[in-house]
Formats: structure tokens, sequence, C-alpha cells
């Protein structure tokens, strides 16, 4: 499969983001990738459902993209059938009133969360964004009929969306950072031949702490990491100094736990090769993502953050740009390329 095909992208977008893998329960998409994984070298899903993968001789490079999806957890089933909810990941509350569901038991059972209607509303209920303990998923059954195919602790997600737009955009829910798991695949079609050892750490559990990524990125001898992930792209809505934007390319983080020389590297590097990149400059001493983690790792490791502009995260109908993706792997594989031919010159 060639997957510079934009057609193909979308395809394998669509695979990935139709796996449920809310934090925690991960299983089917790690099994899923340790398949696509198998022709590069032995595939371990640890603990944690972690997906690592390591091949190849040489300067040591770790490239992470995390698997898990943003998605609530059941709390309690109630007297008249109605299934309460806590969060399991950064929910939005705004996008909980009257939303599909899916609730992932015995089988997936659908539902929608209750809402009040208008005219019951007071001028309060109005302004007011819901929590979860004021919401209540119903799936239209009885408790015993609820209890019988749901469980405490099972995970549910908005109801799945994959829809393309114009042009080359992709509108998902799971796509931060099922994008960034595609550009790692991508970039490894172009890496096949390259002499240098290759880890690729599909991480569990960003969205609950940065947990796959903490015991993930516990390994030996590693040199470089680039971990993968999404950024904030432009809407009306933003500010553009906290953006990057859709369809421009990769974008290339700056921050004080990032190496710098990577980042300048990476930028110059795109630059000659001609791969569309934008910059992203973070202050502070913690990205958000799973950097903030590996950079820390054993002795520490010297760590590179490349992003795939996203508008809307965390929402059911986050958008990306396929071009994007493909400027992400295009640079992961050209960095890799030149510096393992250094290191073998």
């Amino acid at each position: 499969m060639n997957l510079s095909d934009n057609m193909e992208i979308k395809d394998l977008l669509d695979e990935l983001t139709g796996v449920p893998a809310v934090s925690g329960c991960e299983n089917n998409i790690a099994t899923l990738l340790s398949k696509k994984l198998s022709d590069y070298g032995k595939v371990e899903i640890d603990s944690v459902n972690n997906v690592i993968c390591t091949f190849g001789e040489g300067k040591h490079f770790l490239l992470d993209a995390h698997i898990d999806q943003i998605g609530m957890i059941v709390k309690a089933v109630t007297d008249d059938g109605f299934i309460k909810l806590d969060k399991c990941g950064g929910i939005d509350n705004r996008m909980l009133t009257a939303s599909e569901v899916s609730i992932w038991g015995k089988k997936e059972v659908r539902g929608v969360i209750s809402s009040l209607p208008p005219h019951l509303q007071s001028k309060d209920d109005e302004k007011k964004v819901p929590s979860l303990g004021d919401v209540a998923v119903d799936v239209g059954m009885t408790k015993e009929e609820a209890k019988s195919v749901i469980s405490l602790g099972d995970r549910v997600t908005f109801r799945r969306v994959f829809m393309p737009l114009l042009g080359s955009q992709i509108c998902s829910s799971a796509l931060d950072d099922r994008a960034g798991v595609a550009s790692i695949l991508l970039a490894l079609e172009k890496l096949k031949n390259v002499k240098a050892k290759i880890t690729v750490l599909f991480s569990s559990q960003e969205e609950v702490g940065l947990r796959g990524a903490k015991v993930g990125s516990f390994i030996d001898d590693i040199d470089e990491a680039i971990c993968v992930d999404v950024s904030f792209g432009y809407t009306p809505a933003c500010k553009i100094s906290d953006c990057g934007e859709i369809g421009k390319g990769v974008m290339i983080g700056f921050s004080p736990i990032l190496d710098n020389k990577i980042s300048r590297d990476m930028v110059s590097l795109a630059e000659h090769c001609g791969i569309s990149f934008q910059q992203e400059i973070m202050g502070g001493g913690h990205t958000g993502t799973n950097v903030d983690v590996i950079t820390v790792s054993k002795k520490g490791i010297k760590t590179s953050l490349l992003s795939v502009p996203q508008k809307y995260m965390h929402s059911p109908v986050e958008v990306v740009d396929t071009s994007d993706i493909e400027a992400t792997a295009s640079l992961i594989a050209e960095y890799i390329k030149k510096k393992a031919g250094e290191e073998n010159a």
C-alpha cells in the first residue's frame, strides 16, 4: 500500500479512528497496530497497552504517538435505567447536552445524553454549562435491561464521525492522536532501508496523565526521540499567535524542554527539502504532550515535538488536513535519514 497517496491516507485514518480506545481500554487499537508494525520487527504489547516495536541497527531513534482518546466512564445505572458518567480525559462539558454516544459494554449500546427542553429552563439554566453530574445517558432500557449489557467502568465515546471535507481535510473523532499514529506509519514506509535503530512507541493513557509514555520510554540507549501529536489549528475564535494553520504543514515545536538544536535542525531540513512547516513556540516547562515525560526518562533524552495542526481539539468533530500528515511523515523520515547518514559516514 502506497500511503503517500491521499486516498490511502484517508483510508488509513478511517481505519484508525474507527477503533474506540478510551484511556485504559486501548486493547483493540493496540492489537490493530501490532499487526501493522509486525512487518518491521518483533512487537510487544506491554502491561499498560503500549505497543512497542524495535528494528534496525545504528543511531537509536524513539518515535512516539499516543493511541488513547478522550471519553467517559460508566459510574452508575439509575433505578429508572439512565446511565451516569464520569470523565476519562479532557471532555469539554459544552459538548454534552443532547449528544449521541456509544457505551462499549458487552456490545455497543447507543444512547443520547439527556437535555432539558428550553421551555423548562430557568434564566440561570440558559447560561449554565452542564457538568457530567447534571446529565445522564438515555439508552431506552430499564435498569435490568441496561445492567445486562452495561457494567460499571465501561467506557463511553461520543458517536463516531468520519467525514471527508473538501480537498484534503478530514473531520473525525479520535484524530487526537490517530493523526500522529498515521504520520509515524507513513514515515516507516519511507525508512525501510535506513541504517538506524528505530523504536516505535504507540503509547497508552496520554489523556489521563502521559502514563504510557512515562514507562514506555524507559528504554536503553535511546539517542533521540521524536514525539508526534496534534496541536491547535486556527479558527476565527482563536488567537492566531496561539495556533498553527491547517494545511500549512507540520508544526515544529520550540520549548524550554525541547532540544533547541534538534528543533532548529528540523527547520533547516524542512527548508532544504521543500517540506511545508510552521514553528510552534511554547513557553513554560511543559508542552501538554508525552514530551513532558520522555525528556526526563532514565538519564534524559533529547526530544523534539512535531505536531499536526488540528481544529476543534477534544471534540467529536476534530479536523486535520492529510497534507499536514504527509509533511510530518516526510520530515521524520528525512531527519532520520540525514542523522543516520552522518553517523555512518
